[in-house]
């Protein structure tokens, strides 16, 4: 579960972009260290109004409008990082992470472990991407899978919006670099954020929605459909426990583990591809270390092996949907 830091006075609705919103103020405020920067993200306030109001409340200094170049602007960040600053560089999509790769994966990922710990790099790169609103293939790549398989990277998939708010907190906070990967379908999802001082710790899963009879493990917008598909599994007497990651790296194994073993039943759904992705570690891990628990074979449910599609026919099929899940869930009791 969350935890709080300080007192929690009351709760209060807040869109997912406020939260991401109130937490860098809050951030800001708190540290002058603190800093954002990327394209679009002053004047304009970003593409979904998450830095929106921050350019005249922190000025110029502090807001950044960057040229179009991710590579650039990963670099300067990453120096910024290693003397002294605490920058929030925003990507525009996820897929243009692939311009950030070196500075990203061979420099941003390693300098801490190569300085023996001298150097500490505390770097957020939030960035948005998924199957949603016919961004077409190249704007709507899922790519965390890549960035988990780097040592030395952290990344988070907050899918409430309180953990929206909590985890980008504890993530600035961080010595570390982090990827912090908003799925654009949850920006305008609506739930309720503590006031006061909300710290969700980076590495913790969620224990979503408890239950007896069978582990769904997932993470982000997916979240959304193991929770459909649970209703509907529970008109047929079958009790499911979701469990929303909330961080893939560090990845909370015991929790998991924990569900598995009291369920002896799992499923682990993802929105991004099939091969290689998160559901294979997953599921290599369970198979590792829980196997004589299982009562049946383990299932994983994910996108198609497919570039996303912009035809507003197609795109809904390449990703995973309710009846799928309810579907897959039902073989394991056959």
């Amino acid at each position: 579960m969350s935890m709080l830091e300080n007192n929690q006075t009351a709760l209060r609705e807040l869109q997912f972009s406020q939260a991401l919103q109130e937490a860098l103020i809050e951030e800001m405020e708190r540290d002058p260290h603190v800093f954002v920067m990327g394209e679009d993200i002053g004047v304009f306030g970003g593409i979904y109004g998450v830095t929106r109001g921050l350019l005249e409340r922190f000025g110029g200094q502090r807001v950044i409008d960057t040229p179009i170049s991710e590579s650039g602007m990963t670099g300067a960040a990453l120096g910024a990082a290693m003397t002294g600053g605490r920058p929030v560089l925003e990507i525009m999509y996820m897929d243009f992470l692939t311009q950030s790769l070196d500075q990203l994966v061979n420099h941003a990922a390693k300098v801490r472990y190569m300085s023996g710990g001298q150097v500490k790099v505390p770097l957020v790169i939030r960035t948005q991407g998924g199957v949603s609103g016919l961004e077409g293939a190249q704007h709507s790549q899922l790519l965390e899978g890549w960035f988990m398989h780097v040592p030395g990277l952290k990344v988070v998939c907050p899918f409430t919006v309180a953990d929206a708010k909590g985890l980008l907190k504890a993530a600035i906070r961080d010595d570390n670099p982090v990827v912090f990967l908003e799925h654009r379908a949850l920006y305008f999802t609506k739930g309720n954020v503590p006031t006061g001082e909300y710290i969700v710790p980076l590495g913790k899963a969620n224990v979503l929605r408890p239950g007896r009879d069978v582990t769904i493990v997932t993470y982000a917008r997916m979240c959304d459909v193991a929770r459909q598909a649970a209703n509907d599994l529970a008109q047929a007497d079958i009790d499911a426990e979701i469990i929303d990651l909330r961080t893939l790296a560090p990845l909370d194994m015991a929790t998991i583990l924990e569900s598995v073993r009291k369920t002896h039943r799992a499923l682990i759904l993802e929105e991004d591809a099939k091969t290689g992705g998160v559901g294979a570690e997953i599921f290599t891990q369970i198979v590792e270390n829980a196997f004589d628990d299982l009562d049946a074979p383990l299932k994983r449910v994910a996108g198609r092996d497919v570039p996303a599609p912009a035809a507003p026919n197609l795109e809904p099929l390449v990703i995973p949907r309710k009846e799928d899940m309810v579907e897959s869930v039902r073989e394991l009791f056959s």
